[in-house]
């Protein structure tokens, strides 16, 4: 029996390639009404039901600091957040690749590829570095990439 490996595409930094897959990646999304900066600040408000708290991540002026305002513990986080994450980042990742042509050909141009955010920093949405993670921004990039077909 002979294996075939899939191909596969490894992003992680938005500066390197397939970096535009980074949340990080300096693509503004909207989504009810408003302008997110980038899909980073829109999903870290959105641990948040403090109205004031969601503003003053959507207008930091980095992805970084919107991560950083949105890991803090000192503003009450949702109580159904586990159970909505997934949910969010296939709302704001839909957002972004279907809002910018550019993005949806660069993503559609992956045809069936795997598509892996490789970091040893987080093994929820990345790989852990060593493939073990669960990748669900890969898994959600390449749902989004079926339903643009």
């Amino acid at each position: 029996m002979i294996l075939i490996k899939m191909e596969e595409i490894k992003f992680y930094a938005e500066n390197q390639k397939w970096g535009e897959f980074s949340n990080f990646a300096l693509f503004p999304v909207k989504i009810n009404g408003k302008v997110w900066k980038t899909s980073e600040h829109y999903f870290q408000a959105q641990k948040f039901e403090d109205k004031k708290y969601q503003e003053k991540i959507r207008n930091v002026v980095s992805p970084m600091k919107a991560a950083e305002l949105g890991r803090t513990r000192k503003v009450k986080i949702r109580r159904n957040w586990d159970k909505i994450k997934d949910n969010i980042m296939y709302e704001v990742v839909f957002a972004k690749f279907s809002q910018h042509e550019e993005l949806k050909k660069l993503l559609l141009s992956t045809e069936s590829k795997k598509i892996i955010e490789h970091t040893e920093n987080d093994s929820y949405w990345g790989d852990g570095g060593n493939g073990l993670g669960k990748n669900k921004l890969g898994k959600i990039l390449m749902k989004v990439r079926e339903k643009l077909k």
